[in-house]
């Protein structure tokens, strides 16, 4: 495998620097047809978001707390929260008053196949705006993980074709073993506290809390975090094709947890 760089952006937090609304793309052009982007609200404002035709907006709210209004129902927004519209094409996003409110918008451009493939999966899941915190959804086992670690997945891949996400959380000294996934992009989102490392093939990147970064496609990678020390992230996996879901059967659902 030819050496790759891995590419991370750092996310700035600091609303008191920031004016009312910002808007930032991140990692441009890393994955074919994903949008990434870091939007802001200070706080006591609002922002009105739509969702372009063709194309699946997701919102993952990082820090910060808010309402968002979708016609006539209200959100509460909190931090390690996800949400994705579906259906509904103009929600509004309020920031509390004593706050900046912070979070990744996710533009993903549907290919031909994956609209037809939108139409098979549950309607529930497909038209009905989908919301939860990470700490309340399903948790899961694999086997390069260890068992002190904790995996949740926020969104399955049975919400928008060829997209699935989901959290890792563990205390040093721990890993993520190595493996890789050909069949699929990966970014990974540093949520709270978190400060590992990653490496992929012979390359490796310090990755702290509030930062995005791009595993290079096809690589061998691996996470490592030191004694007492937080890995916790958010993996967003990107199929290039429908055939590549089968890596998600190595996700054992945890009953216990």
């Amino acid at each position: 495998m030819q050496n790759q760089e891995i590419q991370i952006a750092h996310l700035d937090l600091r609303s008191k620097e920031n004016p009312n609304k910002t808007n930032e793309s991140i990692l441009v052009n890393e994955i074919k047809d994903i949008h990434v982007e870091h939007v802001s609200v200070s706080a006591e404002d609002k922002i009105v978001d739509t969702t372009r035709t063709g194309c699946k907006t997701i919102y993952l709210f990082i820090s910060g707390t808010g309402k968002a209004v979708a016609g006539d129902n209200e959100y509460e927004l909190v931090p390690e929260s996800i949400l994705l519209p579906n259906n509904i094409n103009s929600i509004t996003i309020k920031a509390a008053k004593t706050e900046a409110l912070h979070y990744l918008k996710i533009s993903c451009k549907l290919s031909t196949q994956d609209l037809l493939d939108l139409k098979e999966l549950p309607k529930e899941n497909t038209q009905n705006l989908y919301y939860k915190k990470f700490e309340d959804c399903q948790s899961y086992v694999e086997p390069i993980k260890s068992p002190n670690t904790v995996s949740r997945t926020i969104l399955s891949n049975k919400y928008i074709p060829r997209i699935a996400m989901g959290t890792v959380k563990t205390t040093g000294p721990d890993e993520v073993g190595e493996h890789e996934h050909p069949m699929l992009e990966q970014l990974f989102l540093g949520l709270s506290k978190n400060k590992c490392v990653v490496y992929a093939d012979d390359a490796k990147v310090d990755f702290p809390q509030y930062s995005l970064l791009h595993i290079p496609l096809g690589s061998r990678h691996w996470v490592k975090v030191d004694e007492k020390k937080t890995m916790y992230y958010v993996w967003m996996d990107f199929f290039l094709d429908k055939k590549g879901e089968e890596w998600l059967k190595t996700h054992i659902v945890n009953e216990e947890v």
